[in-house]
């Protein structure tokens, strides 16, 4: 009977592994590659980029104010950000929104005042390479649709592991090493499942930590941290607390843990000027911030300056709300200052990123991406040769009722990634009304004629 139970869980979970696996597969791939390039993101902008980047040092800087006057004079519009160069050979950048609404990068040489070039933030080629990553280049509804892959991946990753899981005692060829004189599809088989094995644990922490930037499960893990006390304490606020709507994101490119910060606001006084921008950044110098900083100008008359810094390492991380009309440092937020799960949020995305141990890091993560391809493609060759005429080549499915431990541990899934449950329904649904209804769509799928199948 034991037999007979451990056969049919692996027919279901052979059946599940199939159809998620080519369902998956274009999403997966997309990512897969996007995400290998996009380790090398500061490498490749450093490259395209030289000749706005890089400046010779040559005396001293011309003051913050009037870098930021000479790019707002020669393109107009409204400033709203200034990066200083992070070291000598560094141009500074001036974030501009123009009179046509456009967002614009300007380079400064802060030795000279002459202009390097401007950059339309939407054609930087990492950015947009970022967006197909994160979002497929189609908004909301794409940030939705990597959540979902990403999500069923990850049971992907867990239904492969337990196919892969040996049958039999000392067995070593075929389930850590590739049997490499077997034949062309043994060993191929071997590559789809092999490397998944030793890649598995960075895969799953891969899709963990990049769930974390999605709209919707990224945002209720922010909520979760933020409303069980592992926010922000009292330290870091001058004063009480804001009790505000306002949030950091909404007002900078800020670092994960301090996307839902409350923003403070500056004391308006009626004929009182704005604080220069060479004050803030003697401001940034005397925190000891770290070099790679943007300042984000205020918006309205109780905005206040926004110093961010989310660099290479997150021990480095920092976001820091300064009044704009007297210079006073209303909220320093800081990785230190983080709970214990913002600190393993914030070690968890740059090492997704391939930051946080420099070179290393990268081709670690290069090479998660390089077999996930792999497993992709072979995964994929595998079931177009074995593949019979007739239908899809999944095993047969079974009565629902024969499957509840599945079914139990799909939909603890459920309650851990919602929108796998929403998928679930959605699944349900079309196998209800299409596919039963449909000789040819139960034929090629070798689905049972009876009610409520796995």
């Amino acid at each position: 009977m034991a037999k007979k139970s451990k056969q049919m869980n692996v027919q279901v979970i052979w059946r599940w592994h199939l159809y998620a696996g080519l369902l998956l597969v274009p999403f997966l791939l997309v990512l897969a590659i996007t995400g290998g390039i996009y380790l090398f993101k500061w490498d490749i902008e450093a490259a395209i980029y030289a000749d706005y980047y890089e400046v010779e040092a040559s005396g001293e800087t011309l003051p913050p104010e009037e870098q930021v006057e000479i790019a707002a004079d020669e393109h107009g519009g409204e400033v709203v950000r200034y990066r200083p160069g992070e070291d000598a050979n560094r141009s500074a950048e001036v974030g501009i929104v123009d009179e046509a609404g456009e967002s614009l990068t300007v380079f400064v040489n802060p030795y000279t005042g002459s202009i390097l070039g401007t950059l339309q933030d939407r054609d930087r080629v990492m950015d947009r390479l970022a967006d197909l990553h994160s979002e497929l280049m189609a908004g909301t509804t794409g940030d939705r649709i990597v959540e979902l892959v990403a999500c069923w991946t990850i049971i992907m990753i867990v239904s492969g592991l337990y196919l892969w899981f040996p049958r039999k005692k000392n067995k070593v060829q075929g389930v850590i090493v590739p049997r490499f004189r077997k034949g062309k599809r043994t060993l191929i088989r071997d590559f789809h499942a092999v490397p998944a094995f030793w890649l598995s644990g960075g895969m799953i922490f891969l899709l963990v930590t990049g769930l974390l930037w999605t709209g919707f499960w990224g945002n209720g893990v922010q909520q979760l941290v933020t409303s069980t006390g592992a926010g922000y304490p009292p330290s870091i606020w001058v004063g009480s607390a804001p009790e505000s709507e306002v949030i950091s994101e909404d007002v900078a490119d800020v670092s994960w843990a301090a996307e839902n910060l409350p923003v403070p606001e500056s004391q308006y006084i009626a004929g009182f000027e704005q604080v220069s921008i060479t004050e803030v950044t003697r401001v940034a110098k005397q925190l000891d911030i770290h070099p790679t900083y943007d300042i984000f100008y205020p918006s309205g008359q109780e905005g206040v300056f926004t110093l961010s810094v989310f660099p290479h390492r997150a021990q480095d991380e920092a976001t820091v709300h300064i009044d704009q009309y007297n210079g006073a440092v209303l909220a320093d937020y800081r990785y230190d200052d983080y709970g214990t799960i913002g600190k393993a949020m914030a070690l968890g995305i740059t090492i997704h990123k391939g930051l946080q141990f420099g070179f290393w890091n990268q081709i670690a993560g290069l090479l998660v991406c390089v077999g996930m391809v792999v497993m992709i493609l072979s995964g994929f060759w595998l079931w177009k040769r074995r593949k019979p005429t007739t239908h899809s080549g999944a095993p047969r499915s079974i009565r629902i009722t024969e499957a509840r431990g599945i079914l139990t541990i799909l939909l603890i899934f459920a309650v851990i990634f919602p929108l796998v449950g929403l998928s679930l329904v959605v699944v349900y649904l079309i196998d209800r009304y299409i596919i039963r209804k449909s000789k040819t769509l139960r034929t090629w799928l070798n689905v049972q004629e009876e009610e409520h199948h796995a």
